[in-house]
């Protein structure tokens, strides 16, 4: 059982060191440090190079292969017939150097309104040495997790879309030791989005507006003693919108707002943990007034985000961004920034993350995407090798 706590404690150490520069408390019985917990937190750390340099913002952004994670319905207003694209994430370098998360996605245009898209997240948490209560070395395991998702999106009209994504979670946390007290956990979640885009210029110049919102990891609960407890996934409302504007033909800005609310029980003070006797639905429904600091603990649990996004001859971005949690809730605040760089069939994007607090384990967190666009690779050698002009019939002559 011994080996179990040790197991179990993992993901919870993770989000913990997340938040160790708001660990301070407070004098006051009315407002304490209270953040809310939940099983593989893996499924909440952004896993691209741009929307991360640009504040961890996504909901309302343009579209691109990675609307698979921030917000599927995204993808029905993709231009690009097929893309995908692979990022690497080390992380929490400040404390480990061996903690890592890589995310393969795409997605294909099936018609005009139609898209399908796919995703893969895989997180590993590097090497931990198991140890019984004495203190007596069992074995060095690498404990892993990963997500699987499938999503469809449609247009509901010219602005308005609707998407829908399907999830499956495997946590494996002992990496198959301790079997007589220990599973790895399976669960599986979905994900309902809606997105509004639109040109409200009345000139030459674009002048863009978009909305969208995000119900994620809406599912069952994970357990890892087959069924005995039961923890919640980090069910997510994100509500986001975008502005870009055309200066000219060489250069387009956009500024992008994002606010996210964890639909999990928050803790009540003295217990340290969730209530997660409650029904998934009802725990959702109930996280939105269930803070023991009433209205005020409510609003403090709700982040957001800013970020904005330059493109010089829609070649080249320059981008920016912060991130805000509240003190009593994780204290993450930090900006980020970082670069783009469009070739012909392929792009990569960088980013990097500056805590706004001194000795934060964030800090240092680098991003690298690489994004291909197989439709222009097939436009280039169309291009390159026009089609032969068709062979008409011989028409006989008398």
């Amino acid at each position: 059982m011994k080996q179990f706590l040790r197991i179990r404690v993992i993901p919870m150490l993770i989000m913990s060191v997340i938040s160790m520069a708001g660990n301070a408390q407070t004098s006051s019985s009315e407002i304490r440090y209270n953040p809310i917990t939940t099983a593989v937190p893996f499924l909440t750390i952004t896993p691209d190079s741009r929307h991360g340099a640009m504040g961890d913002v996504g909901a309302a952004t343009s579209a691109d292969a990675n609307a698979q994670y921030w917000n599927p319905s995204k993808l029905a207003f993709i231009d690009e017939k097929i893309g995908f694209s692979l990022s690497f994430t080390p992380w929490l370098r400040q404390l480990v150097n061996d903690v890592n998360l890589a995310y393969l996605t795409g997605y294909m245009r099936l018609n005009s309104t139609q898209t399908i898209g796919a995703s893969l997240r895989y997180f590993s948490m590097g090497e931990i040495q198991l140890t019984d209560q004495n203190g007596t070395n069992l074995a060095t395991v690498k404990p892993n997790e990963f997500a699987l998702d499938f999503s469809y999106s449609r247009k509901l009209s010219d602005y308005l879309s609707g998407g829908v994504a399907l999830r499956y979670i495997r946590s494996d946390l002992s990496g198959g030791i301790g079997s007589n007290t220990y599973v790895p956990g399976n669960a599986f979640a979905s994900d309902v989005s809606f997105y509004y885009n639109r040109n409200i210029s009345q000139s030459e110049k674009n002048r863009i507006f978009s909305a969208g919102i995000n119900l994620s990891n809406i599912g069952s609960r994970i357990s890892y003693d087959n069924g005995s407890t039961k923890e919640y996934l980090p069910a997510n409302m994100k509500l986001g919108a975008s502005y870009t504007t055309e200066f000219n033909s060489f250069n387009t800005f956009s500024v992008s707002l994002d606010f996210n609310k964890l639909l999990v029980p928050t803790p009540q003070l003295g217990t340290g943990a969730n209530n997660t006797s409650k029904p998934v639905i009802s725990s959702i429904f109930s996280s939105l007034g269930d803070a023991p600091g009433g209205a005020k603990e409510e609003f403090q649990e709700i982040n957001y985000s800013l970020g904005a996004e330059y493109w010089y001859d829609h070649k080249f971005a320059i981008r920016a961004g912060y991130f805000n949690e509240n003190q009593y809730k994780g204290n993450r605040k930090f900006f980020s920034t970082g670069l783009g760089l469009k070739m012909n069939i392929a792009s990569i994007d960088f980013a990097y993350l500056i805590p706004v607090n001194q000795n934060n384990p964030l800090a240092n967190t680098i991003r690298f995407t690489l994004h291909f666009n197989l439709k222009d690779a097939q436009n280039k050698k169309d291009k390159a090798a026009p089609e032969a002009a068709p062979i008409l019939p011989e028409i006989p002559t008398k």
